[in-house]
């Protein structure tokens, strides 16, 4: 399998998750030119994909989902919250009721040879959700959007081979920050956004020997910075109740507005 990040941050979002046979592109928050050139890096056409995933249906997440859907005609899966709010959000304009298709947390589906596991997520959304994808042999996760985990998140993504995990923010730089109040509390509480310490503390709870890679995604481009959230995850790993250290894995950042390098596993 393989797993690569076209955009990852708070201005947008588009993740490609696929094997030699079937792929899909979890989220469509940017323009479908950014969308296509990013394809282009890794050797793909947006017309090589089976299935448009949507995690909820904030901006960073689904502004380009109209555009997409009417070029290419793309099947559509979310929650039905998630559907329900997208059919509300008029700036996506006219999208085709037959490509909507309705999943269930904890329910499996199938996009051509992947099997694809949604996952509840706290997150100040309708119906969000996480996507665990699954070829038979390997299986990797798109974990962002969550302010807070628990046992369930733990259980669900422990024994992935590659992880998409969120590390949106450093507490201090974000309190001290521009944000007005209510939204740094929003940020901060338990259907937020994981920051850089908490996203370390729970890499360490799934860590495990045939881990190949880890992306850490979703980083605020107000309130982090690409040097010191791999400092802050690296630490909280080597130094948690575990028995790795942050260097046995590869552990790199999705960027903003760079396509990642391929993950194949």
């Amino acid at each position: 399998m393989e797993l690569f990040s076209i955009a990852s941050g708070s201005s947008g979002n588009c993740i490609c998750v696929g094997n030699e046979t079937s792929h899909v592109m979890i989220d469509c928050g940017i323009s479908g030119k950014r969308v296509e050139a990013g394809m282009n890096e890794r050797n793909y056409t947006t017309k090589d994909m089976d299935a448009l995933l949507i995690t909820h249906e904030h901006s960073d997440h689904i502004g380009g989902l109209g555009v997409i859907a009417r070029r290419y005609g793309l099947p559509i899966y979310a929650t039905r919250g998630t559907l329900q709010a997208i059919r509300r959000c008029k700036s996506l304009g006219k999208i085709d009721e037959g490509l909507f298709h309705e999943i269930h947390a904890d329910e499996d589906f199938t996009v051509g040879s992947l099997t694809v596991h949604p996952i509840e997520i706290s997150h100040d959304a309708a119906e969000p959700v996480a996507y665990i994808v699954r070829d038979g042999q390997k299986s990797v996760g798109v974990v962002t959007d969550l302010g807070m985990y628990n046992d369930y998140i733990i259980d669900n993504i422990i024994g992935l081979d590659a992880l998409l995990l969120e590390a949106n923010h450093d507490i201090r730089m974000l309190e001290a920050g521009p944000y007005p109040y209510p939204l740094k509390q929003r940020i901060l509480g338990e259907r937020g956004h994981l920051s850089n310490e908490l996203s370390g503390q729970l890499l360490g709870r799934v860590l495990h020997d045939h881990m190949k890679h880890i992306l850490l995604g979703h980083l605020s481009k107000e309130n982090n910075y690409e040097e010191l959230c791999l400092k802050t995850v690296s630490l909280e790993v080597t130094l948690g109740d575990n028995p790795y250290k942050a260097k046995d894995f590869p552990i790199t950042i999705a960027k903003r507005d760079q396509v990642s390098e391929k993950i194949v596993v």
